[in-house]
């Protein structure tokens, strides 16, 4: 009797659709971890920014205060000592904390948490579609630079997070096209594709 092949056929159908749903799932949970941490990093940086021009500005200010002689009248000598004393602390304290650093260790990761959120988002919606095998080797790469990524360890405070939760919950980094596409697939105008419902 013959061997009825096109059960093993559906089976291994079956199988690929699967996988590729697997990848699917796995690319857009790694999507969002991506924007959930350039967001997070991206607000981060920018109060870093700020320190980083209070760090210059503020001795600068400092030290042409108790330069100024009418300041001197008009305040103990104690306080303008402790004015000159401050402006030459501040970039002691600045130096070891490492604020220069600091700042291009955060725009760097949060470019490169940002540039994988769109792999991702391109692997799932657009990779996936190709051959699987082709799909998880993207995947397994793209796990790679997320890894590599990540090492660098940043600790962001957690107020960055709750900030960055609360933006993305309100829609601000929603792309139109994606709030039109979704309007058209809960009113059925577009039939999602098989296998990605």
């Amino acid at each position: 009797m013959a061997k009825d092949i096109r059960i093993e056929d559906s089976n291994s159908r079956k199988d690929v659709d699967r996988r590729r749903a697997e990848i699917r799932a796995e690319a857009l949970r790694q999507m969002e971890s991506c924007l959930y941490v350039s967001t997070m990093i991206y607000d981060w940086l920018k109060a870093v920014r700020w320190q980083h021009k209070a760090v210059i500005i503020v001795p600068l200010v400092l030290t042409a205060l108790v330069g100024f002689s009418y300041v001197k009248d008009l305040v103990p000598a104690w306080a303008v000592a402790l004015m000159g004393f401050v402006a030459t602390l501040i970039p002691t304290i600045a130096k070891a904390v490492g604020i220069e650093t600091h700042v291009s260790l955060l725009e760097n990761s949060a470019a490169q948490f940002k540039s994988l959120q769109d792999r991702f988002r391109q692997l799932a919606q657009i990779g996936i579609l190709g051959d699987c095998d082709a799909a998880e080797a993207k995947l397994e790469d793209l796990m790679n630079r997320l890894d590599a990524t990540r090492s660098a360890s940043l600790t962001p405070p957690d107020r960055y997070f709750v900030a960055a939760q609360e933006k993305i919950k309100r829609g601000d980094y929603d792309f139109s096209v994606d709030l039109e596409l979704r309007k058209a697939l809960e009113g059925g105008n577009i039939a999602p594709l098989e296998g990605f419902k």
